[in-house]
């Protein structure tokens, strides 16, 4: 009995994902799935999917500059939030590098060749 106990307190000392963080780590998921089926896509639908989730990107980046911790939190909380929060940027980050890579390729999509050349 005490050994659970003991297990359960580090668990409870550390909070969960707020509700605002819970719906964009959703959104993240979802983007996650748009960008692979865009991975797997060719020609048309590639350029489609990849631009549905840049448009997802776009929105989720809205909203995470709006974010903010709820007002009244302990230090703990404070930074537990923002460990959350910098856990969806470093998530987003990788699938924009990712979307970038596949532009980047010969034919990623239309209107970006010779894009970042001099």
């Amino acid at each position: 009995m005490i050994a659970g106990l003991i297990l359960a307190l580090p668990v409870s000392g550390f909070a969960a994902p707020d509700e605002a963080q819970k719906a964009l780590i959703q959104k993240a998921q979802e983007a996650k799935k748009k960008l692979a089926a865009a991975q797997a896509a060719q020609g048309a639908e590639r350029q489609k999917m990849m631009q549905e989730h840049m448009k997802m990107m776009q929105d989720m980046m809205a909203q995470m500059q709006k974010a903010k911790p709820r007002a009244g939190m302990k230090p703990e909380q404070m930074r537990e939030w923002i460990d959350e929060h910098l856990k969806l940027m470093n998530e987003m980050m990788g699938q924009m590098m990712d979307e970038h890579h596949m532009m980047m390729q010969v034919g990623g999509m239309p209107g970006m060749k010779g894009m970042g050349k001099k």
